[in-house]
């Protein structure tokens, strides 16, 4: 099965932007609130379609559905693509939120999977931040308090956002992406999100955007506390710095960071996602060539074969495996 490339799902949102457009040019330019470049995903209606090759025309569930073995390899058994890929672009800072986990989805949202998260900061405006986490000695009753005060802002742990930072966001962490941040996002494919607090916003309609506490109160993993930016762990490269990012049950998340050098892939029997977030590289498989700018994505499957990068010296490629 070739290399995948797929059209993206773009979201608007009350505090999306317009760098989406702007500097990976991806929905109209003159449109704002664009949020989410949804480049992987298969949930519900939410589905990648396939452009061009063999496949074209395809959803991904449809090839889940069609070919498990040779799309997802060891993942066959999987009813849906296990991983969404988005970015992400921040104007304002989003909600104050949490996802459950799988255990708590069951009951909180029926049929939805858990949702944990990891972040790469693409961009970052003079003095953005990142809530992630609550501050050390904060409980339920505490927050409670906080959020009926208004003053929920006083419990999260603060962190300035940096270009390059990785961040892990399992489910029951409290967050919120501060104003000014672009950030690639992997996830559990879900959308299941509770809202704790938004800032007041008012939607469209001049109406407040509804809450959801008291579900959120039931995901929030009290013992988690702040929330600290992740030191990637350096892999042999030759052709460069490759890291591993994180690797959680539900993710791998690398970083390549590529010279002019030609980068073999290492086969493995399950299917990838590699994304370009800065640069130009040529993506060389059986079946040919595949150019990849930064912001473009595409899925690797498990019966691809050999695979090697061709980069332009200074390119740097995210890399994602289901665990």
């Amino acid at each position: 099965m070739p290399p995948l490339r797929l059209q993206p799902l773009f979201k608007q949102r009350p505090w999306g932007g317009r760098r989406l457009a702007q500097q990976w040019h991806k929905p109209d330019a003159n449109t704002t609130g664009w949020a989410e470049s949804w480049e992987v995903v298969d949930l519900g209606e939410d589905q990648s379609q396939v452009l061009g090759g063999p496949f074209d025309g395809l959803s991904l569930h449809d090839l889940v559905r069609k070919h498990p073995s040779e799309l997802l390899g060891r993942h066959a058994a999987c009813e849906h693509f296990p991983l969404l890929f988005k970015f992400l672009d921040a104007a304002e800072t989003l909600s104050v939120q949490v996802h459950p986990n799988d255990a708590q989805a069951v009951t909180l949202a029926p049929g939805q999977h858990g949702k944990s998260e990891a972040w790469v900061i693409l961009a970052a405006e003079p003095n953005s931040r990142l809530s992630v986490g609550l501050k050390s000695g904060v409980d339920r009753a505490f927050l409670e308090r906080h959020l009926a005060a208004g003053t929920v802002e006083q419990c999260l742990h603060s962190i300035p956002a940096r270009v390059g930072d990785v961040i892990s966001v399992p489910a029951g962490t409290v967050h919120a992406i501060g104003a000014g941040v672009a950030l690639a996002e992997i996830q559990q494919p879900s959308d299941v999100t509770f809202r704790l607090f938004d800032w007041n916003r008012r939607d469209v309609h001049d109406n407040l955007r509804s809450l959801h506490v008291e579900s959120a109160l039931q995901c929030i993993d009290f013992t988690r506390g702040p929330v600290s930016p992740l030191s990637p762990r350096q892999l042999d490269a030759a052709n460069g710095l490759s890291e591993e990012l994180i690797r959680t049950e539900h993710f791998v998340w690398r970083r390549h960071s590529l010279t002019t050098t030609r980068f073999r892939l290492p086969e493995e029997d399950r299917c990838r996602i590699l994304s370009l977030i800065d640069g130009h590289v040529q993506i060389v498989s059986s079946s040919g060539r595949e150019p990849l700018a930064a912001g473009e994505s595409l899925v690797i499957p498990a019966t691809c074969g050999p695979v090697v990068i061709e980069p332009m010296a200074g390119a740097v490629l995210l890399e994602t495996l289901p665990s």
